[in-house]
């Protein structure tokens, strides 16, 4: 068994109850689950369990909830992934006992459910997409002759093919992350381009927050359809919970009371506010009950129709509450939303059955068009951010973004408050530097008592001192507490150690020397003079580079057709900065590299994002020395071959150390 499998369950009991494939196919079932309204329940288990094949056809939700809440009473408890597969397993067993098809073993009898779930796609969803798809790209320049897309059909998995079509939903999703310009467009793709256009979708869709474990540039090629879908649905969620937040929508703050519950506000992922912000609404109308999620809470109507009549009262129908059937119910919340001129995806029947990613789209559509909050801003004022609170806030997002990538069993949406339980501290330490991590005495989510916390924490710390950090007068209860400075330190020294240690087993592997930040440097210059070009980098806060001209240079260098010169700018005005920033960026991911800063990191060199982007070309370019012939293999299928860095954690030919193996900088 691999050292991932090994992170992600660390009870050797379960670990012997299931495959890799297994685990990894209930593991994205379980991060599905989750991240649907944030937290999953001890009390959510029998209505998202639906989906999984076995306990979901062979027990009713009536059934599967009565047998969890015998054997756990406490359903507001949150559940953890290791907690999860027992439940699952005690599921199967009693479905096993009362279908009469009981197995001697549980793995083969799991290896049915899991690899035939895995292949099952919603066709309410896929319909759902495409209209979101028709509806946003219809204008664009390339797609247009492949659009509308016929929902009933299999076009969308055959458009997908190329990869331009995922990029451009990526750039509708959150504007700007890929420069179109680095995008393969011509008519007929070979399969090198074709590669290069997946390779920098899936860097793309990790720098906006996607979770690709499990996807990889082959997936798209063959059209696999729920692995397509799969991301399609993360990148509309990204779109439609984008301005849910109080910088995009300061009015937010009229949800809370004190700037206190302002700060918890702002901590919150989306999802929760969006719930938030709905019950807030509801309150108005004098709605008793709390929605707390986007499922079993909303499938009789009743909430819909409430929220519905506080936002556009003109629009309001008596018989929408009067009736008694859910499903007309449903369809005179859709009319009304159609009168506000509400563009909606879905239909009567996904409200009713209870369609968790639909509904959650339906109401982010709402607020959207129109969320019923005051335009009043002077309560707001000290919502302004100081240039310190921004250079936080960025560093914060690629730390983030960088933790998400590596496959941990909790998807963090905010590193002050998502690490404070030092649990995925932990994880990520551990997959840094395997076998570091004393799991023993480590504490397990959810946890209730605070100095349990704290004990986790110190270890931490404990290990940070043992990996050499500088961690002077940081102790376990400063990352408790949530103290930004501190944690942000931690967290870089942390992905610098996982990028020298990264460039050391690769460069080094048979001297054992140890890597440095100069030995970056002058490597750098050294492939950027040899290519005749006269360039250099003075060092990573050299402000020469902010033009981009020598990230230009050095990504030609390792591959020489990667850049396209006729594109580049002279990089004199801030504007020309910025385009050759972002082009730099995308031309990275394109490469393989996966990163995560701003095109402002390099335009105004920001000297640690400087260096992780330099150490991930450098990272790339040992991997793939430029001899090397373009291969169109997928590193799925390849454990010598990593053209994409993205596939995290899902090559079963992968090294112990999954990190090492996928490159994560």
């Amino acid at each position: 068994m691999s050292g991932y499998v090994g992170i992600l369950v660390s009870d050797p009991w379960l670990q012997n109850q299931f495959t890799q494939v297994e685990l990894r196919s209930l593991k994205s079932h379980f991060m599905s689950m989750r991240r649907e309204s944030g937290k999953l329940t001890v009390g959510d288990l029998a209505s998202r369990m639906s989906r999984l094949k076995v306990v979901g056809e062979n027990l009713t939700e009536q059934e599967r909830a009565s047998f969890i809440s015998d054997l756990y009473p406490n359903l507001s408890d949150e559940v953890d992934f290791e907690f999860f597969l027992k439940v699952y397993l005690k599921l199967q067993a009693h479905a096993s006992a009362r279908t009469g098809t009981g197995t001697k073993n549980s793995s083969a009898f799991l290896k049915a459910a899991t690899t035939t779930l895995l292949h099952t796609i919603s066709e309410s969803e896929k319909a759902s997409y495409v209209a979101h798809i028709n509806n946003y790209l219809a204008e664009d320049e390339f797609l247009k002759k492949y659009l509308p897309i016929d929902s009933s059909s299999n076009d969308l998995f055959e458009i997908v093919k190329d990869g331009v079509l995922l990029c451009k939903l990526i750039n509708v999703a959150v504007p700007g992350t890929i420069d179109e310009r680095a995008i393969n467009t011509k008519r007929i793709l070979n399969p090198w381009e074709r590669n290069e256009n997946h390779t920098l979708c899936l860097n793309s869709a990790k720098a906006i927050g996607c979770t690709v474990v499990n996807i990889g540039t082959q997936d798209f090629v063959e059209g696999r359809r729920h692995l397509v879908l799969g991301l399609i649905s993360q990148i509309i969620k990204i779109q439609l919970l984008a301005d849910l937040n109080l910088k995009k929508t300061p009015q937010l703050v009229e949800l809370v009371d004190d700037s206190r519950d302002v700060e918890e506000l702002m901590s919150l992922p989306p999802e929760k506010i969006l719930l938030r912000w709905m019950n807030f609404q509801l309150k108005k109308a004098s709605y008793q009950k709390t929605v707390t999620n986007f499922s079993s809470d909303v499938k009789d109507g009743e909430a819909y129709a409430h929220l519905l009549n506080v936002l556009a009262p003109e629009h309001s129908n008596p018989s929408t509450l009067a009736v008694k059937d859910p499903l007309e119910r449903a369809k005179l919340v859709l009319e009304h939303a159609d009168k506000m001129g509400c563009k909606r995806y879905l239909t009567a029947k996904d409200i009713v059955e209870g369609s968790p990613n639909l509904n959650l789209a339906f109401v982010a559509h709402i607020f959207q068009h129109r969320n019923g909050l005051s335009t009043q801003t002077k309560q707001i004022s000290f919502l302004e951010t100081s240039p310190d609170d921004t250079q936080i806030s960025r560093e914060e997002r690629a730390f983030r973004l960088w933790i998400n990538s590596l496959g941990n069993s909790t998807y963090i949406d905010n590193v002050f408050e998502d690490l404070r339980n030092g649990w995925v501290l932990l994880e990520t330490l551990d997959k840094v530097s395997p076998g570091i991590v004393n799991w023993k005495i480590a504490n397990k989510p959810p946890i209730k008592l605070p100095f349990r916390k704290v004990e986790n924490c110190n270890q931490v710390v404990k290990i940070g001192k043992q990996l050499k950090f500088s961690l002077v007068n940081i102790a376990g209860n400063d990352i408790v507490q949530g103290n930004k400075k501190l944690i942000l330190a931690y967290l870089w020294q942390l992905m610098r150690c996982n990028i020298l240690q990264l460039l050391k087993n690769l460069r080094f592997h048979a001297h054992g020397k140890e890597i440095t930040d100069a030995d970056i440097l002058e490597w750098a210059n050294t492939k950027v003079r040899n290519s005749g070009n006269q360039s250099r980098m003075g060092s990573f806060k050299d402000k020469s580079l902010s033009d981009g001209i020598f990230f230009l240079e050095l990504l030609s260098a390792v591959q020489p057709r990667a850049v396209n010169w006729s594109l580049v700018t002279k990089g004199v005005s801030e504007e020309e900065k910025k385009m050759n920033a972002t082009y730099i960026i995308s031309i990275a991911r394109k490469l393989g590299c996966s990163i995560f800063l701003l095109p402002e990191d390099i335009t105004e060199v920001n000297q640690k994002m400087i260096l992780t982007l330099t150490a991930s070309i450098m990272y790339w370019f040992l991997k793939h020395p430029v001899e090397e012939k373009p291969s169109t293999t997928s590193d799925s299928e390849s454990g010598s071959q990593v053209d994409t860095i993205s596939n995290l954690t899902t090559d079963d030919s992968a090294s112990e150390s999954s990190i090492e193996e996928n490159g994560n900088i």
